[in-house]
């Protein structure tokens, strides 16, 4: 029981779990219980759901070992021209919301057909299409803003509260749940991870790397495209500055989440946990009145901090397997099993 106890409290999800916790008293007590009434749950569960969608479109692409660092680009370019589409040409908010989502997924399986083709790393590609992207958002919108009033039917669904709790929260968590499903359930996604845990096994496994990469690159791309529609449906328009912030939060929730930097590995629960904890400290920040820049730092640090004690501890178990045996030592149970003569 004890030992079941102890395993509990070194689990990732019970740790960001507590901080959370932690993290909702201290901004109770602070704010003299506001933080708990209805107005201010509403508004936290409704800008949490961006965190956790682009969140979980990093972890997608750390999934096989890449990154994408061109979340907040793609989500920004797919809806500003959405929102253009809508505005200027007429066409349907419905039919306007689907060609956000569909030009996150173009631009994903590009990034991944590109780092196929040319064998460049994600990081280069992906950041050169960050920059592509961002020009292209500015060059279509320029700096006016795009009033919601163009798309009724989207802004409808940002502002339905089922329960009480916003709608594009509750979609945050369906696809959450959709992909613990999928990839706990899939060989898509199973060959994913297999490519990103070790791509020479894989390989002679009959696994196409190229194959899960280019799928890893599409799947945060339409993650990416989910979230522009979530954010068409619930901010007042659409500008230029929509992507702007989201690449260190969508960095921050997997890490903290518990996903490695090198690939093999997912944690949806975690991101999920994570990002809420992302969300928390920007309400402190709200709440204690202090500089956005704040933030950052925190958000960084913790980050850094994580990365760090990922590697402490994929380290450790490594130098054990390293250290050499003592010429004395009694022969281990594999040498006496080869060798059923050696003393025991």
């Amino acid at each position: 029981m004890s030992a079941r106890f102890a395993r509990l409290l070194r689990d990732q999800n019970t740790i960001l779990a507590a901080v959370i916790l932690a993290g909702v008293i201290i901004l109770t007590i602070s704010s003299s219980g506001g933080f708990l009434s209805p107005i201010s749950l509403e508004t936290f569960f409704q800008f949490l759901a961006i965190p956790i969608v682009i969140g979980l479109a990093q972890m997608a692409a750390l999934a096989v070992g890449q990154m994408n660092l061109a979340v907040g680009a793609i989500g920004g370019f797919a809806a500003c021209s959405a929102a253009v589409l809508i505005a200027d040409f007429g066409v349907p908010a419905w039919l306007g919301g689907i060609i956000a989502i569909l030009i996150g997924l173009a631009a994903g399986v590009l990034n991944g057909l590109i780092v196929v083709l040319t064998q460049i790393n994600g990081f280069i590609v992906t950041l050169a299409t960050m920059t592509i992207l961002s020009g292209a958002q500015y060059a279509i919108v320029g700096t006016r803003t795009i009033t919601s009033a163009s798309w009724p039917e989207i802004a409808a669904i940002g502002s339905a509260r089922p329960l009480g709790v916003p709608l594009i929260f509750w979609i945050a968590v369906v696809i959450a749940g959709l992909l613990a499903i999928g990839y706990r359930q899939t060989l898509i996604a199973r060959n994913m991870l297999a490519s990103g845990g070790n791509p020479l096994a894989a390989t002679l496994s009959g696994i196409s790397n190229n194959r899960s990469l280019v799928t890893a690159h599409g799947l945060s791309g339409l993650l990416c495209g989910v979230a522009a529609f979530l954010v068409l449906a619930s901010l007042p328009g659409a500008n230029k500055s929509i992507g702007e912030d989201w690449l260190l939060s969508s960095f921050a929730a997997p890490i903290i989440g518990g996903v490695s930097l090198t690939g093999g590995t997912v944690a949806v629960l975690g991101t999920v946990l994570a990002a809420t904890i992302v969300r928390l400290v920007d309400s402190a920040r709200a709440q204690f009145q202090l500089e956005p820049s704040w933030v950052n730092f925190v958000i960084g640090a913790v980050v850094l901090g994580t990365v760090a004690l990922d590697r402490v501890r994929t380290r450790r178990p490594a130098t054990r397997r390293s250290r050499p045996t003592p010429p004395d030592a009694p022969p281990t149970a594999a040498a006496r099993a080869i060798d059923p003569g050696a003393p025991a």
